[in-house]
């Protein structure tokens, strides 16, 4: 009789590597390693032979780059979507798009669980385990960190042991350092000095992606971008895909120190915890979409689109990005996006991003509009009533204060 399978979201980190015999030893399943690549990059190299090594059956590694950038990442730089003002949502639009994927190898391998690695107190375990509950109600879902009778370990050294004492030699080491994730769109990290508020991120042994401003270099970095129907089409005059024009931004930005984010942020479970992001690429796209948008969405839309962006910043911060409210958030931004085509310049220099100009076919901007000489469609007089009226509810309460006050004495 075959043994029934388990799907593991496998990092190829210390934590995912102990689950593997952990799960053979307390459940006899049958491990399925899935690596989901979304821009991991060197973090994949080797994972064949650890996942081996540690004792499961097979490995898949996936490459949804493309998937990811192009329906999670973009339907939120659309939307304009920041969580509390500062975080651009990396690992929250990233495990929806893993969780696709695992969901898709648990039904072809006849899988009856899925297994992942998030910790207890973060957001994590809540998007893996609500995209789970969305795409694949039947399959059971284990949270080794959650299972503190069977799952005793508590730290680095804890893992290391249990790995021995099965047989399992790894090229993993005691030594601490950030918690980080990693994925196309960003970096975060945690943990630290990052821990206590009062202490200033040492940049210098943290960064990855970039510099800080103070180190960029003394001389501006000029792009030009083209959008088509608010998406992203070449990058200083090359047609490129989306992935693509992400990795080349991450580049550019990071040499420009662009995108690095220090924030306290409010976790779902109801804690705060602070972290670093490096998202250069990410905060480059954003303010080119948002540049262009200056142009071509009408004053209502644009006011109403700020609430949009703020509640779907939310609903994929906790998680819930299968669901129809995120759906009808997604449809509304997609509309806003028909008409957003057109060239965005700007420049790079030292943190900062300059605007250098902005066109579009579908510009609202009418410079003989704007200018102060009177054009055919505005003549100063029309101002009168204008004003008239829409200040009429400020003129009949201010007159009828003045009415009250003097009955009163």
């Amino acid at each position: 009789m075959s043994k029934e399978k388990v799907v593991l979201a496998y990092s190829g980190g210390l934590d995912t590597t102990a689950i593997i015999p952990w799960l053979k030893e307390h459940f006899g399943y049958e491990v399925v390693c899935c690596c989901v690549d979304c821009g991991q990059e060197s973090e994949l190299n080797g994972l064949d032979e650890r996942a081996r090594l540690s004792g499961a059956a097979k490995l898949y590694i996936e490459d949804i780059c493309d998937d990811f950038a192009e329906n999670f990442i973009m339907p939120c730089v659309q939307a304009g979507a920041v969580y509390e003002n500062k975080y651009l949502l990396g690992t929250s639009m990233a495990r929806p798009a893993i969780v696709k994927k695992l969901v898709e190898i648990a039904r072809k391998e006849n899988a009856v669980a899925i297994c992942h690695g998030a910790t207890g107190k973060g957001n994590d375990q809540i998007r893996f385990e609500l995209g789970i509950k969305a795409l694949a109600p039947d399959i059971k879902v284990i949270a080794p960190w959650r299972m503190t009778d069977i799952w005793t370990m508590q730290s680095r050294e804890d893992e290391i042991a249990y790995c021995k004492s099965k047989g399992i030699n790894l090229p993993f080491d005691h030594s601490q350092s950030y918690s980080r994730d990693r994925n196309l769109w960003h970096i975060s990290h945690e943990g630290l000095e990052l821990e206590n508020p009062a202490l200033a991120p040492n940049y210098d042994h943290m960064l990855v992606l970039s510099v800080t401003p103070e180190k960029a270099p003394d001389v501006s970095t000029e792009i030009t971008m083209t959008f088509e129907k608010g998406v992203p089409v070449s990058l200083n005059g090359e047609k490129m895909k989306v992935a693509d024009i992400i990795r080349k931004l991450n580049a550019l930005g990071g040499a420009n120190g662009i995108g690095i984010v220090d924030i306290v942020e409010n976790r779902v479970v109801g804690m705060k915890s602070r972290g670093v992001y490096e998202t250069p690429g990410g905060t480059i796209l954003m303010e080119a979409h948002k540049q262009l948008e200056e142009l071509v969405l009408d004053r209502a839309t644009m006011e109403f689109k700020k609430e949009v962006a703020n509640k779907l910043a939310q609903v994929v911060y906790e998680g819930k990005w299968f669901t129809p409210l995120c759906e009808a958030l997604i449809a509304f931004t997609k509309s806003t996006e028909e008409y957003m085509t057109g060239e965005v310049k700007f420049r790079l220099y030292k943190g900062n991003i300059i605007k250098a100009g902005t066109t579009s076919p579908y510009s609202l901007y009418s410079e003989s509009l704007a200018s102060f000489t009177t054009g055919d469609l505005y003549d100063h007089h029309d101002a009168d009533g204008f004003i008239t009226l829409f200040g009429l509810p400020l003129k009949v309460r201010a007159m009828k204060l003045m009415e009250t006050k003097k009955e009163t004495n």
